[in-house]
């Protein structure tokens, strides 16, 4: 049984073929996310190749993920003007005619890790991504986490760090993660992209006192067993000693965590887990 995947990225698309089991990828294709239409074009192109009998997709969001509404599998208010309130479940389902499964980037890959990377062995995961913006997926026994709609995890409310004059980047909270934290803070902070800014201790310092303070909040809400932080900004690998050590300093010995640097670790399955977890829904839809 061959099974596609697609990792419908806001920057790029990049479609997989499986011969069953996710993670074993035979056939593999990455090209820029255009306007709807011919980026369904350029994926249906390359699946025509194949022979696949179910698609999962892991979309950048918002999207609609709530099965009872008209707008089910449609995007929400994003900022891509394009694909604002596209049917994108809908349109998959009409073109190839196939099962096709829905959910976010963010807890797709979470699902691949806690399947194939980082996460095995563990009964509740946490995977966190943090690029441009900043998201979050938690998978429990086997099963991703959702509410009345996909959760929206970049927008918890941090304390600013004392050396930190910059108000935050997101229009809607300010200095939420996302607005603090992202890629996309980081650049506007400092007028300079992070992979410019790597001998700059002090940007780092700042960047994990943020996201131990976000960890720490979702860790004393989900105590998840296994915290996997991922995404373009965590390419600065001094980041994981930095944000394990805030985070058990702002933990303060409240709640015994066991090993830091075994709770708050990397991905594992080098950059694959959104196409690989995208495969995987196919199973636990």
């Amino acid at each position: 049984m061959l099974l596609g995947g697609i990792e419908a990225g806001g920057t790029k698309f990049v479609c997989a073929v499986s011969n069953g089991n996710s993670k074993q990828i035979i056939d593999k294709v990455s090209f820029p996310t255009g306007n709807p239409e011919e980026t369904l074009l350029e994926a249906k192109g390359f699946f025509e190749k194949h022979a696949i009998e179910a698609l999962g997709v892991a979309s950048f969001g918002p999207v609609d993920l709530n099965i009872k509404s008209k707008t089910y599998g449609s995007f929400l208010n994003t900022p891509k003007e394009k694909w604002k309130h596209y049917p994108l479940l809908e349109q998959l389902r009409a073109l190839f005619n196939i099962p096709v499964y829905m959910d976010t980037d963010v807890n797709a890959a979470c699902l691949a890790e806690y399947k194939f990377g980082a996460g095995q062995g563990s009964d509740t995961c946490l995977y966190i991504t943090v690029g441009t913006g900043f998201g979050a997926g938690l998978v429990q026994n086997g099963e991703i986490y959702q509410g009345k709609n996909h959760s929206e995890m970049g927008h918890v409310i941090i304390k600013k760090h004392p050396d930190d004059p910059y108000d935050g980047c997101c229009p809607y909270h300010g200095s939420c993660i996302e607005g603090m934290a992202s890629g996309l803070a980081i650049e506007k902070r400092y007028g300079k992209k992070g992979m410019e800014l790597t001998e700059n201790d002090q940007v780092w310092d700042i960047e994990a006192y943020y996201l131990a303070q976000a960890i720490m909040n979702y860790y004393v809400v989900l105590i998840p067993e296994k915290i996997i932080v991922g995404g373009g900004v965590m390419k600065q690998e001094k980041l994981y000693p930095l944000i394990r050590s805030y985070f058990a300093e702002q933990m303060n010995g409240y709640l015994d965590v066991g090993p830091v640097d075994e709770l708050i670790v990397a991905p594992e399955l080098n950059d694959e887990q959104g196409v690989i977890g995208a495969m995987e829904l196919i199973r636990t839809k």
